[in-house]
């Protein structure tokens, strides 16, 4: 399979508003390069993939990845995506050059330039995240999830994703059942289950990521217990869980409570990820009108995670 890369050349201060648009226009997964914004980083797994070559490189700004697939539509995307970089100067924001460019790649070329940097990782207090094409001897309180990321992204390393692996140790009990929203590779699905839910419903909008979760739950023989769905958000979620998860984005999480309660458990809770620092206060306030009560917020990075519970109707 045949996708589009998609480069911008951008500054710091516009990194995350460059990410933005690229997730709105439907790509899975953000890759950055940048030497100056790689030391600024708590460490090298703060993004899906780092390109090594530019810590050598005397380079000020950032480069924005993304891939999206050689559909018919691909060259609108890429042209409005070009439109809305250029007119991020008109609310205040330094894009440098904003320079937009394009390059043709196969799946296999893109896989083989990012794998040798990803490698097995323990995340939280018992879930170990291994490639399928690395060896791994896992203690006997460890629980091993086998991964192939391929172009859906979600190896588990970014600050989202360590952050809602960690909540989800400290939420899910065995019969539970979850629903994981936007479930990209799979991977928090997997560590739901393996962490003891009855039944876990994957969703996601994009089908690249659906087919990449069936594999994923495939190779840790979980399909009796994960079921995954093509479908936007909660359109396509069946009953009520005990836990929602939704690693995506601000905007999207706030879109989402919305409806999130209906599908919420007596007491259930909803890990909300993917919220960058100065967009939490603005989700917070959206949570509250929509009676989703505050349990904590976790931060890493530049990245929240905000825990929360329906708020009880009063007798």
């Amino acid at each position: 399979m045949e996708w589009i890369e998609i480069a911008v050349e951008t500054t710091y201060e516009a990194k995350e508003a460059v990410a933005n648009i690229l997730y709105n226009a439907g790509v899975n997964g953000i890759v950055i390069e940048g030497s100056n914004d790689f030391k600024l980083l708590d460490d090298d797994k703060s993004w899906d993939y780092v390109d090594d070559a530019l810590l050598e490189k005397d380079f000020d700004g950032v480069i924005v990845k993304a891939y999206l697939p050689t559909t018919v539509d691909v060259l609108e995307k890429i042209d409005l995506i070009s439109q809305l970089v250029a007119s991020l100067p008109l609310y205040d924001i330094n894009i440098g050059c904003g320079k937009v460019s394009t390059l043709k790649v196969s799946e296999e070329d893109w896989s083989s330039s990012w794998k040798k940097h990803f490698k097995p990782t323990k995340v939280g207090e018992s879930i170990v995240i291994k490639p399928t094409w690395e060896s791994y001897s896992a203690d006997s309180n460890e629980l091993v999830i086998e991964l192939d990321p391929g172009m859906a992204f979600g190896t588990g390393t970014h600050e989202t994703t360590v952050m809602c692996i960690k909540e989800l140790e400290n939420t899910v009990l065995p019969e539970f059942t979850v629903l994981d929203i936007g479930c990209g590779s799979g991977i928090l699905s997997i560590a739901a289950a393996k962490l003891g839910a009855r039944e876990v419903q994957a969703i996601d909008l994009d089908e690249v990521a659906v087919k990449v979760s069936k594999k994923n739950i495939e190779l840790n023989k979980l399909t009796d217990i994960i079921n995954v769905k093509h479908g936007d958000l909660l359109n396509s979620a069946d009953g009520k869980a005990d836990v929602i998860v939704a690693n995506i984005m601000a905007d999207i999480v706030m879109r989402l409570s919305d409806d999130v309660k209906q599908f919420l458990k007596p007491d259930g809770i909803f890990i909300a990820s993917g919220i960058i620092l100065k967009k939490v206060m603005d989700v917070i306030e959206v949570f509250a009108r929509n009676d989703l009560v505050i349990i904590r917020t976790e931060k890493m990075g530049e990245w929240a995670t905000i825990i929360a519970k329906a708020k009880r109707k009063s007798n």
